[in-house]
């Protein structure tokens, strides 16, 4: 039986469980009978090209449904699940694009968000619209929402992709405040878990091979 967006209120603190979940993509199975929960910390979505990594975090956002089994999220979950890299974000201006999320997430940290801009370079960017920001910037642009919003529950799709250095030790600072979390599940998904958070904790690890 499919659940593809069950929320509910679930056991020891998880954010998310799910159960035996399949997808299939063009009559291929992508993602096959996965079990696992995310709970408060930083977990990882490990594989290579092509197994499915992306495709695992719109299911846990509820953008895509799962051919079968169960995604049950707690009851009144935050999540925060962003592409500013999208083509649909074009001819929007990043601070536009910035301030239209602000209103779905009441623990937006509003206080932060100037010394956040400074610290990723983005200043002299926010009033410029989405076509005229390399894909990093875009990148960084979703990364600092992520930052400030204050959800519950948070998937990031390869966010060292297409950033300077600096930008690299800013997400190795921030993914290894949220691996501390208890308050917060951050979800990483890339090819590998990075060397600078090798020493870190993972809450989980979503292996789907290479």
């Amino acid at each position: 039986m499919n659940s593809p967006d069950k929320s509910t209120r679930l056991p020891n603190a998880a954010f998310l469980i799910v159960e035996n979940l399949c997808l299939e993509v063009g009559g291929r199975a992508l993602l096959t009978d996965l079990s696992f929960s995310l709970r408060p910390g930083l977990s990882m979505v490990r594989g290579g090209d092509g197994r499915g990594k992306t495709s695992l975090l719109r299911l846990m956002a509820g953008v895509l449904a799962p051919s079968s089994g169960q995604l049950r999220r707690s009851e009144g979950l935050s999540l925060y699940y962003q592409c500013p890299e999208s083509s649909e974000h074009d001819a929007e201006p990043a601070q536009a694009w910035l301030a239209a999320l602000r209103p779905s997430y009441p623990g937006w940290r509003a206080a932060e968000e100037p010394a956040l801009i400074e610290a990723l370079g983005l200043a002299e960017h926010m009033a410029k619209p989405m076509y005229m920001l390399s894909t990093g910037s875009r990148r960084k642009l979703g990364l600092l929402a992520a930052a400030l919003c204050g959800a519950q529950l948070l998937l990031l799709d390869m966010p060292y992709a297409a950033l300077d250095g600096r930008s690299c030790r800013w997400v190795h600072d921030l993914l290894s405040q949220a691996a501390a979390s208890q308050t917060q599940a951050w979800v990483l998904a890339d090819y590998e878990l990075p060397a600078a958070l090798a020493g870190q904790t993972l809450a989980a690890l979503i292996d789907l091979g290479d």
